[in-house]
């Protein structure tokens, strides 16, 4: 493991650990708190009838690999297995909507024939389309959609559940957790302009979770107005609803680069550890 990996690692699992995520999530700390939120069942009141929204349809070329990314095998076994294993464990979940290209779908097609929560969509130019695609998909009577990165495995079912929960009673939800780095906005590209104050930045991550009124409503809005978003909840802000943060993990990231493969690679040993230690 590459330097720049290990120490990236390290700031990971140690701000998962210790930082305020952890401490939002009331989980306690070091390795018992590990084990509950990888253990989490459902809370009461937990929503039934949620239909989540895989996304699996991108390229992935900031990976350099030969295949999307999404493909690419994590601790013995495609990265898109790991986040539809992790869904189907979920309580309450009735649909599980794959955006996914034909061309694709050969191996996939065993999850489907196992499991009848499971039906295909196809992936859109843009983000915003291939979730309008999926969403075309959710049954009538699906109490909330949550939009999912297929590229994200490492997310715990205490996240998903609290964020569920959050969606439940706001309409609209998403993981994000406090943003580190500091960021400076620039007009040309070479020459600070200004830094943004970072108590007020959050990284948002998936799922995201809304009702799914609230979602159709907001995308007839964004299409009368003409907009590209670039994540789901953006969606309904357009039609001015709130949108509630739950506090997430570091650890879900987003697979994007090499290095995060190695850095999900480790995620996941230290998690088979602690499942032994527990």
């Amino acid at each position: 493991m590459g330097v720049r990996v290990a120490a990236t690692l390290l700031c990971v699992l140690a701000l998962a650990a210790h930082g305020p995520v952890s401490q939002a999530l009331r989980l306690g700390s070091g390795r018992r708190a590990s084990a509950l939120r990888m253990s989490a069942k459902a809370p009461a009141g937990a929503p039934k009838d949620v239909a989540v929204v895989l996304l699996a349809g991108g390229v992935g070329s900031r990976m350099k690999a030969d295949r999307p990314k999404q493909f690419l095998t994590l601790a013995g076994k495609p990265v898109l297995e790991h986040t539809i294993e992790l869904f189907r464990g979920i309580e309450g979940v009735s649909q599980i909507v794959l955006v996914l290209d034909e061309q694709y779908r050969g191996e996939w097609k065993k999850f489907a024939a196992a499991d009848e929560r499971f039906v295909f969509a196809d992936p859109g130019k843009e983000r915003q389309d291939s979730v309008e695609n999926g969403l075309s998909k959710v049954v009538d009577g699906a109490s909330l959609v949550a939009v999912h990165d297929a590229a994200r495995p490492l997310v715990t079912p205490a996240e998903i559940y609290n964020v569920l929960m959050d969606g439940v009673e706001h309409g609209a939800a998403v993981l994000g957790v406090p943003m580190k780095a500091t960021v400076k906005e620039s007009e040309d590209g070479e020459f600070v302009l200004r830094t943004i104050p970072r108590s007020r930045l959050w990284e948002i991550q998936t799922p995201q979770v809304i009702r799914p009124a609230l979602l159709r409503e907001g995308f007839r809005k964004v299409k009368e107005l003409g907009l590209e978003v670039t994540d789901d909840v953006s969606i309904v802000e357009q039609i001015g609803e709130p949108v509630k943060i739950t506090v997430g993990e570091y650890t879900n990231i987003k697979l994007t680069t090499p290095e995060d493969m190695q850095i999900a690679e480790s995620i996941l040993r230290e998690r088979e550890d602690e499942k032994v230690s527990a």
